[in-house]
């Protein structure tokens, strides 16, 4: 008797729907993958088109997301891609905006600050979506010019890929001696400002002996913030020659100083996370001797750093 010839039947439309989100979701993160599978038929673009593939398409990649390439300057934002097909990215700027400071990028998103009026933008470059806030009043005692105030945005929680967070900070107070840090947190998920968040920046009767700032009110440095853990950090520059932490758990503010003069002449110093077993560390190096230094902060049992 022969053999009976055995063929797979062709799988139904409705099968073949129920696998191909699962191919799609394995394309590469790259922004044009996406785009490109659009044109293939009519039904990869309406999966592609779906939001909720987008949102699986990102949640699936968040681990390990490419690094698309970096911005630099100030107003113009020229973008410097490093993938091999160059992404074009454009921010529309409204009339009156004025040159807009990069406050730094993460989690795919980009904080801009907006002096007239004084807002910052939470850019998406590769979705285009612009959010637009008004920095809140009462940030500093005095006008809050943008000079003196930083931030940072961040994804509100791991696998969220549609909320956000700002967290804004600024040094603030009346001379040299009488300073405060304040910090303030944006949540795309309520759409307001929460409260303000204090703490003391201390006056140091010694800053000149070895700062070159040692004159000026201590103010939060240019540089972009750093995240490490759960929190995120920033120099503090003048009088005060530390680092400013905040805790995104428990929404606190604190000072902390450093163990070596930071801004004496000829000296460059740069916040990092430390090696192994992460949290706060930096980098310093002396241009006269090109010596660098790498610290790390320990915390001992009794919890004292």
């Amino acid at each position: 008797m022969p053999a009976s010839s055995h063929r797979p039947s062709p799988a139904s439309p409705l099968e073949d729907d129920n696998l191909l989100p699962q191919i799609l979701l394995r394309l590469p993160p790259d922004p044009s993958s996406l785009p490109r599978a659009s044109l293939a038929c009519t039904r990869w673009r309406d999966h592609v088109a779906n939001p909720g593939f987008r949102r699986r398409f990102r949640l699936h990649h968040r681990r390990n997301p490419p690094l698309l390439g970096f911005f630099d300057g100030c107003g113009s934002l020229d973008f410097h891609p490093t993938l091999e097909a160059p992404e074009r990215f454009s921010l529309k700027r409204d009339e009156g905006d004025g040159v807009r400071r990069p406050l730094g990028c993460r989690h795919g998103l980009v904080l801009l600050l907006v002096p007239k009026p004084l807002q910052v933008i939470v850019w998406d470059p590769v979705t285009g979506d612009q959010h637009r806030l008004d920095v809140p009043q009462g940030l500093t005692m005095n006008e809050c010019y943008e000079s003196v105030i930083n931030g940072a945005v961040l994804r509100a929680a791991a696998g969220d890929a549609e909320h956000f967070k700002v967290v804004m900070v600024a040094a603030d107070g009346d001379g040299v001696e009488n300073r405060r840090a304040v910090a303030c947190v944006y949540s795309s998920e309520t759409g307001a400002w929460g409260g303000f968040v204090t703490a003391p920046i201390p006056y140091d009767a010694d800053a000149h002996a070895s700062g070159l700032f040692w004159r000026f009110s201590t103010s939060i440095y240019i540089d972009h913030a750093m995240l490490a853990g759960d929190s995120l950090y920033w120099q503090l520059i003048g009088n005060f020659e530390g680092i400013l932490q905040f805790d995104l758990e428990r929404q606190s503010l604190s000072v902390m100083s450093v163990p070596v003069p930071i801004y004496s002449k000829g000296n460059c110093f740069k916040l990092m996370r430390a090696e192994g077993g992460g949290g706060i560390g930096f980098l310093l190096m002396s241009n006269s001797d090109y010596i660098a230094q790498l610290w790390r902060r320990k915390t001992d049992s009794d919890g004292v750093a």
